[in-house]
């Protein structure tokens, strides 16, 4: 009996770990992934099969009200005539606005390319329409600029906290309703908001001039206890 060749593709061939095929991982990864747009997918679409026509018209509005952040931006001004702190506020939601914005549109979509709903396919209803976007689905970048605006102005501003947060998350859910984004979208779009409020804000306080830490140093010194030398002397 003879015994068995070797070629050399046979030898080259790594040998499996544990006796799991090579490439088992990719594998894992790319079913939890799938999982994960089934998911997606099946949410986005009991979200369209959902009838809601008292919210139909208000979602739609609200929706179209968030493009380009209008919203935001108004009340980022309203708040800039309210006082020192409101006027900080408002300049930190709108820096966070700008770096989320930049990130969704310019880094998110473009390395993701992630294809829009078929809104017909998923019969959307079309009371809910608003105008389909051309632009890659993932990340929602209207979901990114509201968050990223709530949370910066929250942070500065915290009795606004919550209000801002419900309208971030009503702007966010307006997407998914109107059919124009997956659920995935919008979370991802939340994430990157997040994300970029705290970027905003940390450049703002690394950029703080150095007269304005001056200024908190010696309001900080004012309050110290004083003691007069000439009484320091006498004692």
């Amino acid at each position: 009996m003879t015994d068995p060749t070797t070629t050399d593709e046979d030898a080259l061939r790594p040998l499996p770990e544990d006796g799991k095929p090579a490439g088992g991982l990719g594998r894992l990864l790319g079913a939890v992934m799938g999982d994960l747009r089934a998911v997606d997918g099946a949410l986005y679409a009991a979200v369209a099969a959902t009838p809601t026509p008292t919210l139909d018209r208000t979602l739609r509005h609200l929706s179209h009200a968030a493009d380009h952040s209008k919203i935001s931006f108004a009340i980022a001004a309203a708040l800039a005539l309210g006082g020192k702190r409101p006027r900080r506020a408002a300049f930190a939601g709108v820096g966070a606005i700008a770096v989320a914005s930049a990130s969704a549109n310019l880094l998110g979509k473009r390395l993701v390319r992630r294809a829009r709903p078929d809104r017909e396919a998923a019969r959307v209803t079309v009371d809910r329409h608003v105008p389909m976007p051309t632009s890659a689905s993932f990340p929602s970048g209207h979901t990114a600029s509201a968050v990223a605006f709530a949370t910066a102005v929250g942070v500065v501003l915290p009795p606004a906290a919550v209000p801002l947060g419900a309208l971030a998350s009503a702007v966010g859910y307006s997407r998914i309703h109107t059919g124009v984004h997956y659920p995935g979208d919008v979370a991802a779009g939340a994430v990157l908001g997040i994300a970029s409020a705290a970027a905003a804000l940390a450049a703002a306080a690394a950029a703080a001039t150095p007269s304005e830490r001056t200024q908190a140093l010696l309001a900080a010194a004012r309050s110290w206890p004083r003691i007069g030398i000439g009484a320091a002397v006498r004692q």
